[in-house]
């Protein structure tokens, strides 16, 4: 049977679910969740020239001709915090700015909106999820911070590129020369990384007495591996971190969904087309997502689609290599834009008032009649909150 590319990486979503899936299933029961649905969207640097303005308006045709028109638009939010994709997931993520180490290394010192939703809703873990294309989110954010709540009320994290990359760098890595790799090693390295209690290198586990491996799957998503290796075409791995959310929509339809994008962060490698590309798959994506969660039965209707910069990228001529870096204190790298969609927006609107991105949290918060936070940001304006 012939798959296209897209294809075999949707089987690969499925099966790496699945794992997670079986490994819920030998959990505590489900309590009775709302039916309200936020997922959040937030994706790596990009500069309103390059997203947002006459310049860059090419770059994002779905954002701005399909989405712009139905939505509540904010276009000056401000990231006051340290422009590092960790700091700035945690300082979205807990309503306050954070100050932390860039890699992950501790954990946000407030509470996340998983934390504060699960404890006021008594939700269950596989209703809060953060999927990211970005490593460094996943060894943290998804714990408790050090507060009351304690560590039962993070949110399931998973960084799905991983699967493919580990299986990649270890089949290839098997004595083999630069670039080329012995396909018969593929698929054993395969279900090492899915059987592992450590399978993405930061302790998150698929494992499980429920989770044996489908044989016919496995050889799937191997096939896929060798897809990509034979014709050394570049696969998003936002794409793929996206085919993954839709397979936790469909099979846990959580309350609360925040995914991360960074394909635009190839722009530290220093392409500029590269990081365009980004920008437009990221257009594309979020497009897709929301046309499926106005389909999908379990948010038609009661979803909130908010989708943000993580900050902008430092100006053309700057001495830290301009697009390359977000790195500068100035409006380039620190003013962005935010779009929300569907149930809590009361009309289609520009707000032109500043709003800061620790605005966010309590926002999400309000939306699920969660009230009295202790936050530094407060619920924005232009929804019915």
């Amino acid at each position: 049977m012939d798959f296209t590319r897209r294809e075999l990486l949707k089987t690969a979503a499925a099966l790496l679910v699945e794992q997670w899936a079986g490994a819920a299933a030998i959990a505590s029961p489900s309590l009775p969740v709302t039916d309200r649905k936020v997922v959040l969207v937030t994706c790596g640097g990009m500069r309103r020239e390059d997203t947002f303005a006459q310049s860059g308006f090419a770059n994002i045709p779905h954002l701005y001709r399909d989405l712009l028109p139905q939505s509540v638009f904010y276009p000056f939010v401000h990231n006051n915090g340290v422009t590092s994709h960790y700091n700035t997931i945690s300082s979205i993520l807990t309503g306050n700015w954070q100050r932390l180490d860039d890699w992950g290394n501790t954990s946000p010192t407030t509470p996340t909106i998983f934390e504060f939703l699960r404890k006021a809703l008594h939700l269950s873990q596989d209703q809060a999820w953060l999927i990211s294309s970005n490593k460094a989110l996943t060894s943290r954010i998804g714990a408790s911070s050090v507060s009351s709540f304690g560590p039962a009320f993070g949110a399931n994290v998973i960084f799905p590129k991983q699967l493919l990359i580990s299986a990649v760098v270890h089949a290839a890595s098997q004595g083999r020369a630069v670039h080329s790799a012995d396909r018969s090693t593929v698929q054993p390295e395969i279900e090492a990384i899915l059987n592992s209690d450590n399978y993405d290198g930061l302790g998150w586990s698929i494992g499980g007495e429920s989770s044996s491996l489908d044989r016919i799957t496995l050889g799937v998503i191997q096939q896929a591996i060798e897809d990509l290796i034979r014709t050394n075409a570049p696969v998003t791995g936002d794409e793929f971190t996206y085919l993954v959310a839709l397979e936790v929509m469909q099979r846990f339809a959580p309350s609360l969904l925040a995914i991360t994008f960074s394909d635009m962060e190839v722009a530290h490698f220093g392409s500029y087309s590269l990081h365009l590309g980004g920008i437009s798959t990221v257009d594309r994506l979020v497009y897709e997502l929301w046309n499926v969660l106005k389909t999908m039965p379990a948010y038609r209707g009661k979803t909130t689609l908010i989708v943000l910069p993580e900050f902008g990228r430092d100006f053309d001529g700057s001495n830290t290599n301009g697009f390359f870096n977000h790195r500068q204190n100035g409006d380039s790298t620190r003013i962005t834009w935010m779009m929300c969609l569907g149930d809590a927006i009361q009309r289609a609107q520009i707000l032109e008032d500043s709003i800061q991105q620790t605005d966010v949290c309590p926002t999400i918060a309000r939306l699920f009649d969660v009230k009295n936070l202790d936050l530094a940001g407060k619920p924005l304006p232009g929804l019915w909150l």
